[in-house]
C-alpha cells in the first residue's frame, strides 16, 4: 500500500500544491518563492527520506508569513492523509542533532491529538530576509494539521541559521522514525485501538 498524499490549497493569500511520499528516497522539488524556506524543506525531505514536491504562490509583497504557514498546513494535512489509520507504524520518534554550535532535540507522537511545545530562541530576528519566528509558525501549522504532539527543544545556539537547520533536521529524523513500519506491530500502536 502506497503512503502518498496530494494536497491543493487555495486562499485569497496563497495557492499551495504539495505531493508527499512517505516511502520515498529523500527527493525534494520545492519552489515557494522563499529561498531559505526552500532550503529547510529540502533538508526536511532528505533527512526524513520522504519525497516532497511543493509549489507555492503567496502574497510575498506583504510578507512571507502566509506562504510559510500555508505550506505547513498542507504538509500536516499530507502527513495525516498518507499515514491512513497508522497501522504498523512506530508512532513515536525522537532525535537530538548537533549543527555546529547549535543543538536541537525533537520528539514526535503521531497520536491523533495536537500539541506543540516550541522551546527555541533565535539570536537574530532575520536569517537573510526570512523572519526567524516563521520556523515556529511552520511547525505549529504542521503539528496542528497532522494532529500530532511535537516538542522542540534547543538549549543553545549562536547562529540563527544553524538553530533553524538543527530543528528541521532533528524533526525530519524524528518523523522518519515515527512513520517507519514496526515489524513487531501488526495493528494500530495504541491501547485505544485507534489513532484517529
Amino acid at each position: 500500500m502506497t503512503r502518498t498524499a496530494t494536497i491543493h490549497r487555495q486562499t485569497a493569500e496563497t495557492e499551495i500544491s504539495l505531493e508527499l511520499n512517505l516511502d520515498g528516497a529523500g527527493q525534494a522539488d520545492v519552489a515557494t518563492g522563499v529561498g531559505f524556506f526552500d532550503h529547510m524543506l529540502t533538508l526536511l525531505a532528505r533527512h526524513a527520506v520522504i519525497d516532497l514536491m511543493v509549489r507555492a504562490k503567496g502574497d510575498l509583497h506583504v510578507d512571507q508569513h502566509h506562504t510559510v504557514e500555508d505550506v505547513g498546513i498542507g504538509f500536516g494535512q499530507a502527513l495525516r492523509q498518507a499515514l491512513g489509520d497508522k497501522s504498523g507504524i512506530r508512532r513515536y520518534g525522537h532525535f537530538t542533532l548537533p549543527m555546529e554550535e547549535a543543538l536541537a532535540t525533537v520528539a514526535i507522537d503521531l497520536s491523533g491529538r495536537y500539541f506543540l511545545v516550541f522551546d527555541a530562541k533565535f539570536p537574530a530576528a532575520k536569517i537573510g530576509d526570512f523572519d526567524s519566528e516563521l520556523v515556529e509558525d511552520f511547525w505549529q501549522a504542521t503539528a496542528a494539521n497532522a494532529l500530532c504532539n511535537l516538542h522542540v527543544h534547543v538549549p543553545y545556539g549562536r547562529n540563527s541559521h544553524h538553530v533553524s537547520e538543527a530543528i528541521f533536521k532533528a524533526a525530519a529524523r524524528a518523523l522518519r522514525m515515527a512513520v517507519e513500519h514496526d515489524p513487531r506491530m501488526s495493528g494500530v500502536p495504541s491501547t485505544k485501538g485507534t489513532l484517529g
